[in-house]
């Protein structure tokens, strides 16, 4: 019965990877880009939680974390750019 919540889970999120990437090609503004970037590290780390769970691990979970960090780093850098033209000053 877990299996099927899992699978099922992972596919709703691949959905709403894809649905992110449509809205990064696609959308009007950068700030939507930028939103839709952050929810797809958001999606992607819930599929890494997602696959230590079905394979009973616990490293994904560190792997996640780190994923967490970087997708945080890359969002303010990326705001940061979009805002002052510049990432360091």
């Amino acid at each position: 019965m877990i299996e099927m919540a899992l699978y099922f889970a992972m596919g709703c999120f691949g959905v709403g990877l894809l649905f992110n990437l449509y809205r990064i090609a696609v959308g009007p503004q950068a700030a939507d880009r930028i939103l839709a970037l952050d929810t797809m590290v958001i999606n992607v780390i819930a599929l890494i939680v997602l696959y230590g769970i079905q394979g009973g691990t616990a490293t994904y979970y560190e792997a996640s974390m780190l994923v967490a960090m970087v997708g945080f780093v890359s969002t303010v850098a990326y705001c940061r750019f979009l805002l002052r033209g510049d990432i360091i000053e």
